[in-house]
C-alpha cells in the first residue's frame, strides 16, 4: 500500500526515504527477559516501533515488517509496509526495504532501528539535513550509545555500501566507506543514542527521557 504524503525531502537523483525495521513484536527484545515478562517485552517493543514510525514521517517511509501484526500496526499510523516472508536478521531486511525504496526510485535512504525509545522526528529530521548537505556518494552512522552499533544509517545512494548492522557495525560500516571512497561521517544524537537492548539500558532511560 501507498500514501500521499504532506512533504517530500529531495535528494539529488529522487526522494528520500526512511526505512523503518520491525521485528516481530512476540520475537523482540529476547535479551529483556532477565527484566521484563514476555507480555512486557511484547507492550515494550510495539510503542518503541509506533515511535520509530510516527518519526519517520518527516518524508517517504516504508516499515519492513516482521509479521502481519507489525504490517497492522503501521498502517494504522499511515504508513507503507512490506512483509517479510522470513525473519532473518536485520541486514536482510534493511536491504530488502533498500530494494523495494531503489526500485521506486529512491535517491536516498536512512534505515532507522525501532528500538530507540527517545527518537523524534525532529531528530530524523536532523540527521537529514545534515546528510542532505554532503556531496555523495556519502553514508552517515547514528551510533548507539557505548556499543559500537549503529541505529541509523543514511546512505546516498541507498546502494552506496554494502551492510553490516551488528556486532560492531559502525566500524565495519567506517572500514566498507573507505575501501569504497565513499565519505563517511558519525552523527552523535542524542534521541537516537539509546536502545532498549539489555537491562542496564532500561535503568538509563527515565533520566535520558528527561533531558532529551
Amino acid at each position: 500500500m501507498g500514501v500521499r504524503l504532506k512533504t517530500q525531502v529531495l535528494a539529488p537523483g529522487g526522494p528520500v526515504w526512511v526505512i523503518v525495521l520491525v521485528k516481530d513484536f512476540g520475537s523482540a527484545k529476547q535479551r529483556l527477559g532477565p527484566a521484563l515478562s514476555p507480555l512486557a517485552r511484547m507492550a515494550l517493543a510495539r510503542r518503541n516501533a509506533e515511535r520509530a514510525v510516527r518519526a519517520s514521517g518527516v518524508a517517504r517511509r516504508l516499515v519492513v515488517a516482521g509479521s502481519s501484526h507489525v504490517v497492522a500496526m503501521a498502517e494504522r499510523l499511515g504508513a507503507p509496509a512490506l512483509l517479510e516472508p522470513r525473519q532473518q536478521g536485520q541486514n536482510v531486511a534493511a536491504r530488502r526495504g533498500i530494494t523495494y525504496a531503489l526500485n521506486a526510485g529512491a535517491g536516498a535512504v536512512l534505515v532507522l532501528s525501532s528500538d530507540l525509545p527517545l527518537v523524534t522526528k525532529k531528530s530524523v529530521r536532523e540527521v537529514l539535513d545534515v546528510a542532505g548537505g554532503m556531496a555523495a556518494p556519502v553514508v552517515v552512522a547514528v551510533p548507539a550509545a557505548g556499543r559500537g552499533g549503529t541505529n541509523a544509517l543514511y546512505l546516498r545512494p541507498p546502494d552506496a555500501i554494502a551492510l553490516h548492522f551488528g556486532a560492531d557495525s559502525l566500524g565495519r560500516f567506517r572500514a566498507e566507506a573507505a575501501r569504497r571512497g565513499v565519505t563517511f561521517r558519525v552523527y552523535h544524537s542524542e534521541a537516537m543514542a539509546l536502545d532498549l537492548d539489555e537491562p542496564p539500558d532500561l535503568a538509563r532511560l527515565t533520566p535520558l527521557r528527561r533531558a532529551v
